[in-house]
């Protein structure tokens, strides 16, 4: 499909040579700037499908919904939701799917393509796009399909924003052509695969997706044995004498490298949380062999 830009398109910045972006002040170096005069684009105005998986997604599901009015489409594949997510969504006006969990990775491709527009704003249901984001989606030249955007996500605990560690600078390409880009098939930390390097989207998206300490650390043990079968399915073998090697290099790298000691005590706990993504699904892998060989 090829789209006609509702306003003038900006030009937007090739961040693909950049390692690492160290903060907002490095950002606003780089990414493009949006007139103060500009506007959010009128709602269902923009030739994108705007698509979300949830599950008990009731908690957010309509801040996230509303932020992305100015898509034509807001699309919800839902995987049995028990506590209103399909109901708020519907009253949101989104238009709402049912696939039983895939995974992560399948179920977002099977959002992709049930999307009526080729454009693609994949979200998270946890993921609030901000406005200078939703103004910037108005600018974008939509004629080449090949084109495709990150954003810069800021990662909540709790209400406390992550300005250090893991996820200091990140951004996740999120804005694309399903014609020329889409998820990997990986059961979970899906991403993008696109022809060309992104360009980057001014504005951010707000990811509240731990409710607090607990909830990240329960997250880590909880996708340990989905990045297990991910390793195994690759055919890696893990030595057990690597494990403590692993963990103290996610650490340091996490909590010293990246600063996350800045974040005070939170920023602990996510390196923490940082050791268990980096050890316990090998050390799983191992145990397993383990058990196969004492049959």
């Amino acid at each position: 499909m090829t789209a006609t830009p509702h306003t003038p398109p900006l030009k937007i910045a090739d961040m693909s040579g950049m390692a690492d972006m160290s903060g907002i002040a490095d950002m606003a170096a780089v990414a493009v700037c949006v007139d103060a005069k500009a506007r959010v684009p009128p709602k269902g105005s923009l030739p994108i499908s705007a698509v979300i998986i949830t599950r008990n997604a009731a908690r957010r599901i309509s801040e996230v919904l509303e932020a992305v009015e100015m898509c034509a489409e807001r699309l919800v594949l839902d995987s049995g939701s028990t506590d209103g997510t399909v109901e708020l969504a519907r009253t949101a006006g989104a238009r709402v799917e049912f696939q039983p969990f895939l995974g992560y990775g399948p179920q977002k491709r099977r959002a992709v393509e049930l999307a009526s527009q080729d454009w693609i704003l994949s979200l998270d249901a946890d993921e609030v796009l901000d406005e200078e984001a939703q103004t910037a989606c108005g600018h974008l030249d939509l004629s080449n399909p090949t084109a495709c955007w990150s954003i810069h996500r800021r990662t909540f605990v709790g209400t406390h924003e992550m300005k250090h560690g893991t996820w200091r600078g990140e951004r996740v390409l999120r804005l694309f052509n399903r014609t020329m880009a889409s998820f990997k098939a990986t059961p979970v930390h899906e991403e993008v695969e696109s022809r060309q390097p992104a360009g980057y989207l001014a504005g951010s998206i707000r990811h509240y997706s731990f409710t607090d300490c607990s909830d990240l650390l329960m997250r880590s043990l909880r996708y340990a044995p989905l990045k297990a079968t991910i390793l195994r399915a690759k055919g890696e073998r893990a030595g057990a004498w690597m494990l403590p090697l692993r963990g103290l290099a996610a650490f340091v790298k996490s909590y010293v490298l990246r600063s996350g000691w800045r974040d005070g005590a939170i920023g602990f706990v996510v390196a923490i949380g940082r050791v268990i993504d980096s050890t316990l699904p090998r050390a799983l892998l191992l145990a397993d062999k383990t058990c196969d060989d004492d049959v």
